[in-house]
């Protein structure tokens, strides 16, 4: 069972590809306006209902709540630094504002996964079922953030190929984290580490959520649009994480 930690990992960062299929459907503001919507409201969702609640478990064994609450903010703060200069150094970037958007949540879910790969590698190969689960959970919630990256850079370059391959890209920066875990960091990784991790990539999602994907889509004066799939995103997630 030495390859199951592996096969696991794969699986659920491959689940992003799935999202790219959003951009077969007929090229329409609605369709991009809704998308970008619900992928703000998933990027939040994932940041308060996931990362900081594993984080706040990871970290409490090890810490007093004042210096819990210390160190998750400062993460966050960080993440969010960090998020702020990558859009930033965008401006290196050719293409529309749009194209941007999506080669910048490509780069937060590409560190968003690279952890979440190290928790389903040392999960699976500790306890099969454990792994399992994990893997399901992650592998549910890293749809949505497939459409997060497709369907911006489709929309903005109108080449599938490439909407499709960078989405592949970020699913497999999952398989990558398994990868560098079993090859070095394996002996060293622990909850702690684990926990400060989730919290600075809960930052560079709440502001990607709010600065980048929330804006852009109302750009397009859809308003009631957007709250709608924002509101479906939060549902859809609650469900992912009170039945997964």
């Amino acid at each position: 069972m030495v390859l199951f930690p592996f096969i696991l990992t794969l699986l659920a960062g491959l689940s992003t590809v799935l999202g790219a299929f959003f951009i077969f459907f007929n090229k329409d503001n609605r369709v991009l306006v809704s998308s970008l919507a619900f992928a703000s409201s998933v990027m939040l969702s994932v940041s308060f209902l996931d990362l900081i609640p594993e984080s706040i478990h990871s970290l409490a064994f090890m810490n007093t709540k004042g210096e819990l609450f210390f160190k998750i903010s400062v993460c966050i703060l960080m993440g969010i630094i960090v998020a702020h200069l990558v859009n930033k150094g965008s401006i290196y970037l050719k293409g529309s504002k749009l194209y941007k958007v999506g080669i910048i949540s490509m780069i937060a879910i590409i560190l968003h996964n690279i952890p979440e790969g190290i928790a389903t590698f040392m999960a699976g190969s500790q306890n099969i079922k454990l792994g399992l689960t994990l893997a399901i959970a992650i592998g549910i919630h890293n749809i949505p953030e497939g459409i997060t990256i497709a369907v911006p850079i489709y929309y903005a370059t109108g080449n599938k190929t490439k909407a499709f391959l960078y989405t592949l890209l970020s699913g497999l920066s999952e398989f990558l984290g398994a990868i560098i875990t079993s090859l070095f960091l394996k002996p060293y990784i622990d909850s702690n580490i684990l926990g400060l991790l989730f919290s600075i990539i809960a930052g560079i999602m709440i502001y990607i959520a709010t600065l980048e994907l929330l804006p852009t889509a109302l750009k397009y004066h859809q308003k009631r649009r957007i709250i709608l799939f924002f509101i479906i995103g939060i549902i859809v997630m609650l469900i992912n994480s009170l039945f997964f």
